[in-house]
């Protein structure tokens, strides 16, 4: 059994009260694996930091249930504790009918798919409490308390009787004022039979600084360890650890590895595909690396800002996304690394690069400041910062057959970016369309040479087929070159 950290809606701070969590924990044991519900990349960030493993991202909607399930089971099998942080409200998902259906019989080519029963009708898919009970575990509701009393008791009693398949085992009240504020709430609780696992009072210190897509990542907080030192105490001395410690016990079962594709017998081999890893380039889904591996291929991590030379022996480029606009100016000045990158790709180097890595490969990045700063200069398009926020998930299908799809293939991205290109490609990778219904179809993506170069970030465990396609293309570059 696990536990998810749940809101009644975001902003309550179930991120601030996970990382205390999991500092505790830590503390405690040698292995503590977490998970995140949702496409995020920079809250798992702050998991891995403190538990020294990588955090598991719960999606349905870019993976398949099946998948979510078997990675669930796996990442915890040897664990001592185990907990998921949710995303939003506990019911904020996406309404997905006859639409998940289809979504289904679409990947076909997933084998973890087929033959997945989807729900007739659900109003919260991908929510939090679709976790909850496909997984079946409970939930602990954080509220915020700064603006209320004796109404908590309704919302608290909303949440949990709002669906019976979902477990609330109990609530930790957050931004406490005064004994006075927490005496109100207890008494306005106690009727409900509810415990209440956890009082958090009001802290004006203990924040984490953000700006346009989140919170600042890992690797720009030098401070991080004093921090969560600071949580840990804050969460041995706040929270009823009789009552939370069986609940974050994993139960034993059974749980295969997640569904990878194969290669032929014979075809395996250690093909190198460099990584750009820095502060500029920082999101990943660590399964997208894993089943990488587990195809053949060997990671070579590199900085974009810091080394002048690829990897030695790189078949294959994989540029995540990230901040490459707040880091523009360095990233220009190394003009070995840019020209380094141009030659790979000019030479055929098959390329991967989503969202930050597209903008890298463009001919400029144009910071919020109006600053031009040149980039690789592979794409004909500048990549331009602007206010508006771009987010949501995406059905993306193959406008045509290119480097790692064949046409009229339909995958499910998530889009999160302030910027925008100035030209669009003339043939564009995708048509892609929102969830809602008769939501715009629009193009997007670019190929040129062998990159494929998108907005749309993918989950490999939803898509493994173009992990496989890409790993081909590097096994095919790698032959080639040893040709020459």
């Amino acid at each position: 059994m696990t536990l998810i950290i749940a809101g009644d809606r975001s902003g309550t701070g179930k991120t601030t009260i996970t990382l205390a969590l999991l500092a505790f924990l830590r503390k405690k044991a040698a292995k503590v694996q977490s998970f995140k519900v949702g496409p995020d990349y920079i809250d798992p960030m702050f998991h891995s930091y403190i538990t020294s493993r990588p955090c598991g991202n719960l999606d349905p909607i870019l993976t398949s249930v099946n998948y979510v399930k078997s990675c669930f089971q796996q990442q915890c099998h040897g664990v001592d504790y185990a907990l998921v942080e949710g995303v939003m409200g506990l019911f904020d998902g996406v309404p997905l009918g006859k639409q998940s259906e289809q979504r289904e019989k679409g990947a076909g080519s997933r084998e973890q798919g087929v033959g997945e029963k989807i729900e007739s009708f659900c109003q919260d898919y991908g929510s939090t409490a679709h976790i909850a009970r496909i997984l079946k575990i409970p939930v602990v509701l954080v509220i915020d308390c700064s603006r209320l009393s004796g109404s908590v008791a309704a919302i608290a009693h909303g949440y949990r009787s709002l669906d019976p398949n979902i477990n609330v085992v109990g609530v930790i009240l957050n931004r406490v004022a005064s004994d006075r504020h927490l005496t109100l709430l207890e008494t306005a609780l106690k009727p409900l039979n509810l415990p209440i696992l956890g009082v958090i009072r009001r802290q004006t210190d203990l924040t984490i600084p953000d700006r346009h897509l989140g919170l600042v990542p890992t690797d720009e907080l030098p401070e991080l360890d004093q921090f969560f030192d600071r949580l840990a105490h804050l969460a041995q001395t706040c929270f009823n650890w009789e009552q939370l410690l069986p609940y974050l016990t994993p139960s034993p079962f059974a749980g295969g590895d997640p569904p990878i594709p194969s290669l032929r017998k014979g075809e395996r081999q250690s093909i190198k595909i460099a990584i750009a890893k820095d502060k500029a380039f920082n999101f990943y889904y660590p399964d997208n690396l894993d089943i990488l591996e587990q195809l053949g291929a060997t990671l070579c991590y590199w900085s974009p800002l810091e080394d002048e030379t690829l990897p030695e022996g790189t078949a294959g480029l994989y540029f995540g996304g990230g901040f490459p606009e707040v880091f523009a100016e360095t990233l220009s000045r190394n003009q070995n690394a840019l020209n380094a990158v141009k030659q790979a790709i000019i030479k055929g180097m098959p390329t991967y690069a989503e969202c930050g890595g597209l903008m890298y490969l463009c001919q400029e990045i144009v910071d919020f400041k109006g600053q031009s700063w040149p980039m690789v200069g592979i794409l004909p398009t500048t990549a331009k910062m602007g206010k508006k926020l771009t987010l949501g998930y995406r059905q993306a299908i193959a406008s045509r057959s290119s480097l790692l799809l064949n046409e009229g293939e339909t995958i499910w991205g998530h889009e999160f970016h302030r910027s925008q290109l100035t030209h669009s490609s003339p043939q564009p990778i995708f048509n892609l369309s929102s969830w809602q219904k008769n939501s715009p179809i629009y193009g997007e993506g670019w190929q040129c040479h062998n990159v494929h170069g998108s907005y749309l970030h993918l989950h490999f465990g939803g898509c493994p087929q173009i992990a496989e396609k890409f790993f081909r293309h590097t096994l095919d570059f790698f032959k080639n070159l040893a040709l020459d």
